[in-house]
């Protein structure tokens, strides 16, 4: 790199709570932070979830660096033993913290395009010394281009979640539709939300964490407005490991949402189809939709569809980069085996660092949940350490960038989220662990929700 490349900023895209905490980072190390943030505010997408109730406690979500920053404003940090929701984090921290960083956050700045100053992709010669350029449009259309010395994305997956077809691709007829299909765990605490699952006929498609509360919720929704039903498609079959550990996972909200899947289907407020993987979505003669499996079979009408499959990254705007990537999990390429949601769950996922997720392209990081691909197992804290270590990294602090300075408890750290209100109760039967839920849990309650 130019020495006066070394002048530029270190674009940061997303102001959730990873990319925050990359700019308080950068600050810490005296490099100029600049944070390209497509919504209005602060956290957008934790604002999408804002009635959730993390998994975590206040002090596992709050960045030290971040907390040192904020410390001058008067700004006090929440009883450090509590559970906050989507919109406390949100309210209470992030956009705080946003406040802090002033000018550095642009808002608004919905990131189009990232690659080197006068080189396409193919271009060797010289391309190290160019800077980086990142393209961006403004709320009202306009373009509009920064440069920087160093790029990290942390925009997440929150905004590409993945399809209801069965090979990954959205199922034929899907998009058309998209009137009654929905990609989030629904807010049935809103009267619009409610109005539209109550006395319907709904499948829930998925089988992790996010179904299971679906299940739930609709299983609870369903004990007050008769004819409330779900209907429940695993693209695999029912085995022992389907509803998780119960009782004895490893982390105490997974187990109690498997626990609360089971219960759904127990009680009779759901019936599972298993080994169906959607081919095609069609409109039933009344406007209700029939899906129907790559193996032919069709299923009984429904009225909505919630496709809770996974997130993915959108890497359109990278294209113009050379990245790492892992074939199949979309994360780079020396971090991929090591999140592999076939060998590794919350607590089996050991911090890691720069090194772990540089790329051919010099000086560009993924960060945060955007890092893990398509993985599901991201940790809030280790997403810290990341761009802590980034931040090193570019400092040319190489031995502070290899150094792991995050001790995880034995469950882990969970970066995700839970729909359970009870935080006094989960504290009480938590047992230490990051996750914490009720030790029982009954349809009729919230249900946790969210993976690792």
């Amino acid at each position: 790199m130019n020495a006066s490349n070394e002048a530029l900023p270190v674009v940061v895209i997303g102001a959730g709570p990873i990319g925050l905490a990359a700019a308080a980072r950068l600050i810490e190390r005296d490099i100029e932070p600049l944070v390209l943030e497509a919504g209005p505010t602060a956290a957008s997408a934790v604002r999408a979830w804002a009635h959730v109730r993390l998994f975590s406690t206040w002090g596992e979500v709050v960045d030290p660096a971040a907390e040192k920053l904020l410390a001058p404003t008067g700004w006090t940090k929440p009883d450090a033993d509590t559970y906050p929701s989507g919109g406390d984090w949100a309210d209470l921290y992030l956009q705080p913290l946003a406040d802090v960083l002033g000018d550095k956050v642009r808002y608004d700045a919905t990131v189009t395009g990232v690659s080197r100053t006068g080189r396409d992709r193919i271009v060797d010669a010289d391309r190290d010394a160019q800077p980086y350029v990142i393209h961006y449009t403004a709320a009202d259309g306009s373009e509009a281009r920064v440069f920087a010395r160093a790029v990290i994305d942390a925009s997440g997956t929150w905004s590409t979640p993945s399809p209801a077809g069965g090979s990954g691709l959205a199922a034929l007829g899907e998009r058309a539709a998209a009137d009654r299909i929905a990609y989030r765990v629904p807010d049935f605490k809103d009267l619009a939300a409610r109005t539209r699952y109550a006395g319907k006929r709904t499948a829930v498609i998925g089988s992790g964490a996010s179904a299971f509360t679906a299940l739930a919720y609709l299983a609870d929704l369903a004990k007050d407005e008769q004819g409330t039903h779900a209907l429940w498609i695993l693209r695999r079959g029912i085995s022992g490991s389907t509803f998780g550990g119960g009782e004895a996972d490893q982390l105490p909200a997974r187990g109690a949402l498997g626990l609360a899947a089971k219960a759904a289907v127990d009680g009779g407020y759901a019936d599972a189809v298993t080994g169906f993987r959607t081919e095609t979505v069609e409109r039933d003669t009344d406007g209700r939709l029939v899906l129907v499996g790559e193996d032919g079979r069709r299923l009984d009408p429904v009225d909505e569809v919630i496709v809770l499959t996974g997130f993915r990254p959108d890497l359109t705007f990278l294209g113009e980069l050379r990245l790492g990537l892992d074939e199949r999990l979309q994360a780079p390429t020396a971090l991929a085996p090591l999140i592999d949601p076939n060998q590794h769950s919350c607590g089996t996922v050991y911090p890691h660092g720069a090194s772990e997720l540089s790329h051919p392209e010099k000086d560009v990081y993924l960060a945060g949940m955007k890092s893990y691909g398509r993985a599901p197992t991201f940790l809030a804290m280790t997403g810290y350490e990341q761009v802590r270590s980034i931040a090193a990294a570019l400092a040319g602090d190489r031995e502070a960038a290899e150094r792991v300075e995050l001790t995880l408890p034995e469950t882990g750290v969970c970066g995700g989220a839970g729909l359970f209100d009870q935080p006094a109760a989960a504290e009480e039967t938590s047992g230490g662990g990051c996750c914490a839920a009720p030790a029982t849990l009954t349809i009729g309650a919230p249900a946790p929700s969210g993976g690792c």
